[in-house]
């Protein structure tokens, strides 16, 4: 079973039903169209991204990698934005799906410490 952040698992006993809800609306608007599987959750890791949501990042990218997307396709996803959201954001973006991809060791020891 796949581990949760401790932050969702709160959200989840604390706001369950509405999680539900958030849940059943994105099934509902993958079920409507034809953009499905991998190519749903790439467009989704470009909007988490482009709205700097770290903690969307991380679930996308895990949700792109268990849709069969490659590493490569999800950092060319993220690249490709540069010219949309700069390249600040695009490079967040891109530390923070190392991270899901590499399991957290992309920050290297002492990351972020001057």
């Amino acid at each position: 079973m796949a581990k949760y952040p401790d932050n969702y698992t709160w959200l989840t006993k604390t706001f369950g039903k509405v999680l539900k809800a958030h849940q059943d609306l994105g099934m509902a608007v993958q079920a409507m169209g034809p953009v499905k599987g991998k190519q749903a959750q790439l467009i989704q890791l470009a909007a988490a991204a482009a709205t700097r949501s770290e903690g969307a990042v991380h679930s996308h990218v895990k949700r792109a990698l268990a849709a069969k997307a490659k590493p490569e396709e999800i950092y060319h996803t993220l690249v490709l934005l540069t010219s949309t959201i700069g390249f600040p954001a695009t490079a967040a973006a891109l530390s923070w799906a190392r991270e899901a991809i590499e399991g957290g060791k992309s920050m290297g020891k002492g990351a972020g410490k001057s």
